[in-house]
């Protein structure tokens, strides 16, 4: 029997246990580093950035996925983000901000390092239609003509974004599902008419639900086009359609996650994120290690 000397031992075992832990940092049934986006934290960022990161790692996140960078530059961003231990691996603009500033947001991108630019929000083709509207209000009154024009900005945008070595991506609301025409529904429109080497999904799981879709169904129909998935959590005990939806913290609502999660493993998920928009029932920071704590443990 070979001797193990007492030094190889004791790398072993910390090799080992360095293992276990990233491990168990790893959002299971996926796999994958146990991401947030950051708009859960959109009142904390502004007042301490530096410091709100660092308490987001400590209760176990690895990857973030930003929405705003609150007038830091990026060098600054990739800073913190260092020092806190998060990867920073995507970032948030609204259509109506992507096309005037595409150059710039790319270049940002590009020196902050990240692998994704999303778009969060869709717009009309003639903006001023929108004058005096709700966001909600909005959304509802984009057109399926607006969603075919949409579906072509987001070809021209992907197509800049991949040049730059990055990837490019939509990311769905409630109202890509709800609101149809002559039984159509927008989302359908995007990914029926947005090249998939140029655009990729990623799928809002929570939103797709109050939408009144399934997202088992299209991770199920569709499994290569989405490569990033939102989780979050809302309590729809006598919710009526149109109302606004409690959030809640995960596993604490009404979203059948252990399906989701079943049809995610055969679809092309890299990156997972918590997000919850509200805190109605602890304060932000505990609530969002309790989201973190189910998603590394999640078992069904």
């Amino acid at each position: 029997m070979a001797v193990v000397s007492r030094r190889t031992f004791v790398k072993t075992a910390a090799a080992c246990a360095a293992m276990l832990e990233a491990r168990s940092a790893l959002a299971n049934p996926l796999g994958l580093p146990v991401g947030l986006q950051l708009y859960s934290v959109r009142d904390f960022l502004p007042k301490d950035y530096a410091g709100t990161l660092k308490q987001l790692a400590a209760m176990g996140y690895q990857d973030v996925e930003a929405a705003g960078f609150f007038d830091h530059s990026a060098a600054d961003v990739k800073q913190a983000m260092a020092d806190a231990g998060l990867r920073c691996v995507s970032a948030h603009y609204a259509l109506a901000q992507l096309k005037p500033q595409l150059d710039e947001i790319i270049h940002y991108a590009k020196d902050l390092g990240l692998r994704y630019i999303i778009c969060s929000a869709p717009m009309m083709r003639d903006p001023s239609r929108a004058k005096g509207l709700s966001w909600n209000a909005t959304m509802e009154a984009v057109s399926l003509d607006d969603w075919k024009w949409n579906a072509d900005q987001f070809n021209e945008i992907g197509r800049k974004v991949r040049e730059a070595g990055v990837h490019f991506g939509y990311h769905n609301h409630f109202v890509e599902f709800h609101h149809k025409e002559g039984g159509v529904r927008p989302y359908d429109i995007i990914l029926k008419n947005t090249d998939p080497h140029l655009v990729t999904m990623e799928m809002d799981c929570g939103w797709v639900v109050i939408g009144g879709a399934r997202p088992e169904d299209y991770l199920t129909k569709y499994p290569t086009r989405f490569t990033q998935l939102h989780v979050k959590e809302f309590k729809l005990e006598g919710w009526k359609p149109g109302e606004e939806p409690v959030s809640t913290e995960m596993n604490q609502g009404s979203i059948d996650y252990k399906s989701i999660f079943a049809a995610a493993q055969k679809a092309s998920i890299r990156h997972i994120y918590v997000e919850q928009e509200a805190f109605p029932d602890m304060a932000p920071m505990a609530a969002l290690q309790v989201d973190a704590n189910w998603l590394k443990n999640f078992s069904g």
